[in-house]
């Protein structure tokens, strides 16, 4: 199986160190396939294994919001079912230069708030971002110029095909291309994919 919760060991007071026990006993197992039952003391990580390389231990998702969520300023349909359906599994970070001025209306089709990216050195402020959260830690998707340092930063890189283009440089930064920013999420949900694209 694929996705291991385990429990957060740190300040718990003996009633949840009980209740981890039992949830524990009652799964049979660490491992663990539904959302948290206790998310106070669940940490929130996807372990994949994939033959021929290190294993990944995922807890944040790292995207560009224009020209990977976003088309023209305006949030690609189906996007905000998409990302809800990841926010049990991972923390959802959204960076952005804002080029259409749209973001406070993105912010609020997706109950997330983005973080501004200052005007110049955007790449190197991505990857920043990235080493900051852990990289090792990190899912990345982009597909512009100023996406390709946090691509390849991430333990998991991930490039998508948009209407707005794709980065030579981002699609060499990356470890899988997509053709588009659904198939990219659907990835996350369905992780065998992974594994089968990147197995070696």
């Amino acid at each position: 199986m694929l996705f291991r919760e385990k429990p957060w060991q740190k300040k718990l007071s003996e009633g949840q160190h009980q209740q981890a026990h039992l949830l524990m006993k009652l799964c049979k197992s660490r491992y663990v396939l539904h959302p948290p039952i206790l998310p106070c003391i669940i940490e929130r990580v996807i372990e994949l294994h994939i033959p021929g390389r290190n294993p990944l231990r995922l807890k944040h998702v790292v995207m560009d919001v224009n020209g990977t969520l976003a088309v023209d300023g305006q949030l690609i349909e189906g996007i905000a079912k998409k990302i809800g359906l990841l926010n049990d599994r991972f923390t959802i970070h959204l960076l952005t230069a804002d080029t259409h001025r749209r973001q406070a209306v993105i912010d609020q089709q997706l109950n997330l708030t983005a973080v501004r990216i200052q005007p110049g050195k955007e790449a190197e402020q991505k990857a920043e971002y990235v080493r900051n959260l852990g990289a090792e830690a990190v899912v990345a998707i982009g597909q512009g110029a100023n996406d390709a340092a946090m691509l390849k930063e991430a333990a998991l890189g991930i490039c998508v095909m948009s209407q707005e283009g794709l980065a030579t440089e981002t699609l060499l930064s990356a470890d899988l291309v997509m053709p588009d920013v659904t198939a990219a999420l659907e990835l996350l949900d369905k992780p065998l994919r992974i594994v089968a694209s990147l197995r070696n």
